[in-house]
């Protein structure tokens, strides 16, 4: 059975760093990560969608995963993106994952195949199967056209290694369907919807895998530690606060407004690969604001 490491709190979706040239840049994602941990993150996710996984090629997403595991050094768990619509080839994301120290798995749903729910049960089973990493089920029906229904992540969960999933479907009653499901059986809900996070957690939610988490850590961190000490009003103070910024990372295709964010912080360059591009002029101008009024910038 899979020793599953605490996955709550604030849990960032890594950005992957380019250079200007579009080449992956180690120094600037090693800095990126002590600063993450520095401000309060509770655990990392490399090379997932945040982490522009659909463009890196299979060797630099092994480097990206491989790096943040190397630089983290134990202070954090690290759930590596480990999912293909191939499930030959989430497999061997998975093994290698397993080699290099990641402490989890996180694996979406199959994109573009649109495959049957029996067909989502036999791939996740197998992936889980390779190794014995925890394996969280990502649930984005967004981005893969397939929704993982509760029945199915019920059927899962039963596997010894497929212990929770991140859920970013912005349906709240998700995590109260799947836990009538499973009853007392131990189970992790994380959501993948940043501005859910308060509502996911009131309905038995644990953490949030974060894009917003990227530029604004310590915020992130504070709101879910001030939700795990019972101080509700004060969490959701934050979320108020963070909202305006949440909207504004997905005022155009993710990763591209958190890129941009990321620079005007001095985090790394806004750069992206095509087929994604740096925000227009507008989406720039209400990111702009949005750091501004969340208190980021002057």
């Amino acid at each position: 059975m899979a020793r599953n490491k605490d996955f709550k709190g604030s849990l960032t979706a890594l950005l992957t760093p380019f250079r200007e040239d579009g080449t992956v840049d180690l120094a600037a994602l090693g800095r990126f990560i002590d600063w993450q941990i520095d401000e309060g993150t509770a655990g990392l996710i490399p090379a997932g969608t945040t982490g522009e996984s659909p463009t890196l090629t299979h060797d630099e997403h092994a480097l990206v995963v491989a790096h943040t595991v190397k630089v983290s050094g134990g202070r954090v768990p690290v759930m590596a993106g480990a999912g293909s619509n191939s499930t030959h080839e989430a497999i061997g994301m998975a093994r290698h994952a397993k080699a290099v120290g990641a402490d989890a798995l996180l694996v979406v749903a199959p994109y573009y195949n649109k495959p049957t729910q029996e067909g989502l049960y036999q791939h996740f089973m197998l992936v889980a199967d390779a190794t014995d990493l925890p394996l969280y089920v990502y649930n984005v029906p967004g981005r893969s056209v397939v929704e993982v229904l509760p029945e199915t992540m019920a059927r899962l969960a039963k596997h010894p290694n497929i212990v929770g999933t991140k859920d970013a479907t912005a349906n709240l009653s998700r995590p109260l369907q799947l836990r009538a499901l499973l009853g007392d059986a131990p189970f992790t809900q994380l959501t993948g919807d940043d501005g859910t996070t308060v509502s996911f957690l009131a309905a038995g939610g644990t953490g949030c895998i974060s894009v917003t988490a990227n530029i604004a850590p310590k915020l992130c961190a504070a709101m879910h530690e001030a939700w795990q000490a019972g101080e509700v009003a004060k969490a959701m103070q934050i979320q108020q606060r963070l909202t305006p910024l949440h909207d504004a990372m997905f005022c155009e295709s993710n990763p591209g407004p958190v890129k941009y964010a990321a620079s005007r912080l001095g985090l790394c360059t806004p750069t992206v690969r095509l087929p994604l591009c740096e925000p227009g002029a507008a989406s720039r101008a209400v990111i702009d604001e949005a750091l501004k009024k969340t208190g980021l910038s002057g």
